[in-house]
C-alpha cells in the first residue's frame, strides 16, 4: 500500500483514517477538502481540481482522502489501493453532527483554511442519500477495478479498528 484512495460518505471517517494510515505508513495525506475549499466556502473550479490532482498522483508514495465524484478517476486509476468506507447513514449524519458540534466556529484541521465547521442541510440530504445515490455507482467502479487494484470495503467502525490493527 502506497497510493491510497478513501472514499465515502461524509462522516464514514475518511480523515480520520487517512492521518491515521498515514502516520503508521509514513506516507504524505492529502485531504481533497482541504486543496479545494478556499476561505469563506470558495470551491476550486474543476479543472484546478484536474491539475492539482494529476501532480499528486505522480507522486511516489500517498494517501488521498475525498469524494470529488467528478475527478475520482484520477486517483482510483493512479493508486494501488481503494478503501471504501461503507458506514451506515446514521452513524455518519451522527459523526457530522457531532463533528459540528465539536468544530463550531472553527476550521477542521482537514479542511480548507478559513472554512469554518457549519450545518448545512444540503450536506445532511447527501449524506442520507448516499447509500442509494452515490454507493451504487462506487460499488459497481470498485467491482471494474477489483482485478487490478487493492479494494478494501469496511463498513463497521469496528471493522476500520481491526484493519488499523492489521496494517503494518
Amino acid at each position: 500500500m502506497k497510493k491510497i484512495v478513501l472514499i465515502g460518505s461524509g462522516g464514514s471517517g475518511k480523515s480520520t483514517l487517512a492521518r491515521q494510515l498515514g502516520s503508521k505508513l509514513r506516507l504524505n495525506v492529502y485531504h481533497l477538502d482541504a486543496l479545494f475549499w478556499k476561505p469563506n466556502w470558495i470551491g476550486v473550479p474543476k479543472d484546478k481540481q484536474r491539475k492539482v490532482q494529476n501532480e499528486l498522483v505522480k507522486k511516489e508514495k500517498w494517501v488521498i482522502d475525498g469524494n470529488y465524484s467528478g475527478t475520482i478517476d484520477i486517483r482510483l486509476t493512479a493508486a494501488d489501493t481503494i478503501i471504501f468506507l461503507d458506514i451506515h447513514k446514521i452513524i455518519c449524519v451522527y459523526r457530522v453532527l457531532k463533528r459540528m458540534l465539536h468544530y463550531r466556529n472553527k476550521t477542521r484541521p482537514d479542511m480548507g483554511s478559513g472554512c469554518e465547521e457549519r450545518l448545512d442541510f444540503g450536506f445532511l440530504k447527501w449524506i442520507w442519500n448516499y447509500p442509494k445515490t452515490n454507493r451504487p455507482e462506487i460499488l459497481k467502479k470498485l467491482e471494474q477495478l477489483s482485478k487490478e487494484k487493492q479494494i478494501i470495503i469496511l463498513r463497521t467502525p469496528k471493522q476500520i479498528q481491526n484493519f488499523l490493527e492489521e496494517v503494518k
